[in-house]
């Protein structure tokens, strides 16, 4: 006789694999943003270029393992979903301080980026508000995340002399460029897909409430 308590569907948990916190794609990311600190020293105190290069290029390699290694070992998890995004914005936010405070960028390029942030982070108490958590990613967005992290060391040493110097700064612009308008048309698929989120919840919550017709109140 199985203890009680002890046997299948009796007290018995099971954990949803979604919930788990210690897996390896968690670990990298977590390490990801642990570097965001030490960038900003790198770039601003001692102003070693080279070494907040060399984080930037780990970084992106990290974004990209912990994702594949997620699929492969079947690590997926909800806290990797928030991780895994908040790194890159950090990231992303960092350098772009990084870059205006030694005047590489202007702060106009500054103001684009964050607005467009802004706007999406209202859009995401809304869809709070309809009980909607964050919606997907979209391939737009990823692709425009990617063209920023290219932009960014290439700005960095374009910012330095000599012929290799003005092909990284002239190659960065244009990545930070097409970053740019990647970034604001990837907000704009997001606020579409939201907008037709909340529509339909209420479609369906307002034909939950209609009363029932005569076919339906006929039916046994």
């Amino acid at each position: 006789m199985e203890p009680a308590g002890r046997g299948p569907g009796a007290g018995s948990v099971v954990r949803d694999p979604a919930d788990r916190v210690l897996t390896v794609p968690n670990a990298i990311s977590m390490a990801r943003l642990a570097g965001v600190p030490v960038f900003l020293w790198l770039v601003l105190v001692p102003h070693a270029d080279w070494w907040a290069v060399g984080l930037l290029i780990a970084s992106a390699a990290s974004d990209w393992l912990d994702g594949k290694l997620a699929r492969a070992w079947n690590q997926e998890s909800r806290l990797g979903q928030v991780l895994d995004p908040a790194a890159d914005r950090l990231y992303i936010a960092a350098t772009l301080i990084a870059l205006a405070v030694r005047a590489i960028i202007p702060w106009w390029l500054v103001a684009v980026l964050v607005s467009r942030e802004l706007v999406l982070g209202v859009t995401l108490l809304v869809l709070r508000r309809h009980s909607f958590g964050p919606l997907q990613v979209s391939f737009v967005g990823k692709a425009a995340t990617l063209c920023l992290l290219y932009a960014f060391p290439l700005l960095f040493l374009g910012s330095h002399d000599g012929t290799a110097a003005l092909v990284a700064r002239v190659t960065g612009w244009a990545f930070a460029i097409w970053g740019c308008a990647l970034y604001w048309w990837a907000a704009g698929l997001y606020l579409a897909q939201a907008r037709q989120v909340i529509a339909a919840a209420g479609r369906d919550e307002a034909a939950g409430q209609q009363p029932p017709g005569p076919a339906a109140a006929a039916r046994p």
